[in-house]
């Protein structure tokens, strides 16, 4: 069995052929699917997915990449997380690839989304991308580890994995892993603790080989776990199983099978 962390299957490339996406995730042993909130127009379609079927769950928040995007208060977010299908808060955090500047706006939302989670005991989920620095450093002044979470599709170094670990995140990794120059996230894949660990496919986007470049999709996140096994020498079952086991501890609201 496997899960998939973090994915968009709202989004029009998956959410136009979602019956054959979900059967697609049945045949491949995905088990469940973590629908990802990145504003406020699309949080509808990701709670409605959560809401229609039993193994898609869902999270809050706005992703840091949009200056305009129309934030959510810290009330709004403890509210929207009450919901039994919302299981966690984000996509937050920091992207200097997309945003120049002054950037206090980006921190103030990641501060919110932070102090959200921590009031409602629910864990993080972490976009970070030319930014370690200053998103570790407010996790660190926001207590970032009391809710604990996850830093999603990492592409980081080993050092700042270290620092996420330290502060009891989970490091998830998507098919970027499986890209023959990765060589940083190889290299984090092989040194994250097992019991630490979660695979996702950020899917439409990242698709693992073989299929980079194609729409990528929940079921392709066992390409991911397969290639993390090779990595670190493990039988594809070993990795399956503990991802499984990790994202059922740290996304502790959903059911267990």
């Amino acid at each position: 069995m496997l899960v998939d962390s973090h994915c968009h299957i709202n989004f029009p490339d998956l959410a136009a052929r979602l019956p054959e996406v979900l059967a697609n995730m049945r045949q491949n042993g995905v088990s469940h699917a973590l629908v990802i909130g990145v504003s406020r127009p699309k949080y509808p379609e990701v709670l409605a997915l959560a809401e229609a079927h039993d193994n898609l769950y869902a999270t809050v928040g706005v992703h840091p990449d949009d200056p305009d995007a129309v934030e959510y208060s810290e009330d709004e977010l403890v509210a929207h997380a009450a919901h039994p299908k919302v299981v966690g808060i984000g996509e937050t955090g920091l992207d200097y690839h997309w945003c120049q500047g002054d950037l206090t706006w980006q921190h103030e939302r990641f501060r919110t989304h932070i102090r959200a989670a921590r009031r409602v005991g629910l864990p993080l989920v972490i976009h970070t991308r030319e930014s370690a620095a200053d998103t570790v450093r407010l996790m660190r002044e926001e207590n970032a580890g009391e809710a604990g979470g996850v830093m999603h599709c990492f592409t980081e170094s080993w050092e700042v994995a270290q620092q996420a670990l330290d502060l009891g995140f989970y490091i998830s990794l998507s098919g970027i892993v499986t890209f023959k120059n990765a060589l940083q996230v190889k290299e984090v894949a092989q040194k994250v603790p097992l019991d630490r660990l979660l695979v996702e496919t950020d899917s439409p986007y990242l698709a693992p080989v073989p299929f980079r470049g194609k729409t990528n999709e929940p079921a392709y996140v066992k390409h991911v776990a397969e290639h993390i096994a090779e990595l670190r020498g493990l039988s594809f079952e070993a990795v399956a199983e503990a991802t499984t086991d990790n994202f059922f501890r740290l996304f502790a609201k959903i059911p267990r099978p």
